[in-house]
């Protein structure tokens, strides 16, 4: 096979590389740069340019190559392209060619432009490994227009309420999606340190994002009565968020479409929006592929290949140790004051 599933992770023989591995090796090439598919330990790293400060932000002193969206690297016996993923900026999908089988490794992604990150490009192939995060049909996300119509109403309500609106997000990806999408008259936009610190490194690469206040120690919060405040979902409920007073809480997540979810939350609001595909989304983009075999690695993966081999694909279900979206995302000690 060109690859191989292996205790450390996706594996290329003919390379001698991994892909995503979650075990130390001393080759890897990373899809994008959250936690679960970006680990520490490795020997050498290869990734997107646009992925790369990120990466390097989290993982600190790497040795890390960088690669253009469609560049062809030769390595050892197999030929490998990086393509647009949709999921954060910098995402990627991996082809990978040998002796003139191609697979495709998705990484996580999204088939809908938000505006943010580079769009997913669908890559044929002829085996296809994709996610299933979401990979039942009642997963259908809200337009972005309509997102953004509903966050900034929520918001002016809570203000005029004279409270302050708190949303849990992913700290890459998620949370400046959501900048892109607030209004700013409302009123200020607060951060939780972990978003603000990945929020400066895309600023660092030339996104254009709204001004936010990094919460500190120090930060006067009377001074911004009726703020917007973006937080990792695991700050919510903190010693820390106790800080802001009056509150109306709201989550941004695909789980969301789940009415029990935001229930054990205690939130006030749901909002549901994901950086991973919803149903349509994962059977438009492994239609698109071409490819006759699929694997399907995280999520609902059991029932989402029995789907597959209904629709006619060789479907087969890949242990994996990558997570999905959590809503208990963890801030990393990124400035989480």
């Amino acid at each position: 096979m060109v690859l191989e599933f292996t205790e450390a992770g996706l594996y290329c023989p003919a390379a001698d590389v991994h892909i995503d591995p979650w075990r130390p090796v001393p080759r890897a090439l990373i899809t994008h740069g959250h936690s679960d598919h970006a680990r520490p330990g490795h020997g050498a790293y290869l990734s997107t340019g646009e992925a790369a400060p990120v990466i390097r932000h989290r993982l600190g002193d790497i040795r890390l190559d960088t690669v253009r969206y469609g560049e062809t690297l030769r390595i050892g016996g197999a030929t490998f392209s990086f393509h647009p993923a949709g999921h954060v900026p910098g995402s990627a999908q991996i082809r990978v060619e040998v002796g003139g089988e191609v697979w495709v490794v998705s990484g996580d992604y999204k088939t809908v432009d938000d505006g943010l990150s580079e769009p997913f490009e669908p890559v044929r192939c002829h085996t296809f490994i994709t996610e299933s995060t979401f990979g039942l049909p009642i997963y259908a996300w809200t337009p972005q227009e309509a997102l953004a119509r509903d966050l900034n109403a929520w918001w002016a309500e809570t203000a005029a309420a004279g409270k302050r609106a708190v949303l849990g997000v992913y700290a890459l990806g998620k949370a400046q999606r959501i900048l892109r999408l607030l209004d700013p008259s409302i009123g200020p936009i607060l951060t939780h340190g972990a978003i603000e610190a990945v929020t400066e490194v895309l600023r660092a690469q030339g996104l254009s994002l709204p001004d936010t206040i990094q919460i500190t120690a120090g930060t006067d919060l009377k001074a911004h009565p009726g703020a917007m405040v973006l937080a990792p979902p695991s700050a919510l409920g903190s010693a820390w968020m106790r800080r802001l007073g009056p509150v109306s809480t709201g989550f941004a997540s695909g789980w969301m479409r789940l009415r029990g979810v935001r229930r054990r939350r205690a939130a006030d609001r749901g909002f549901v929006v994901s950086d991973h595909a919803d149903w349509d989304g994962l059977n438009a983009a492994i239609a698109a592929t071409g490819a006759s075999r699929v694997f399907v690695t995280h999520g609902y993966t059991q029932s989402f290949a029995r789907w597959l081999s209904e629709q006619g694909y060789e479907a087969g279900v890949v242990e994996t140790e990558f997570g999905g979206e959590s809503l208990d995302e963890a801030p990393e000690g990124e400035g989480a004051a």
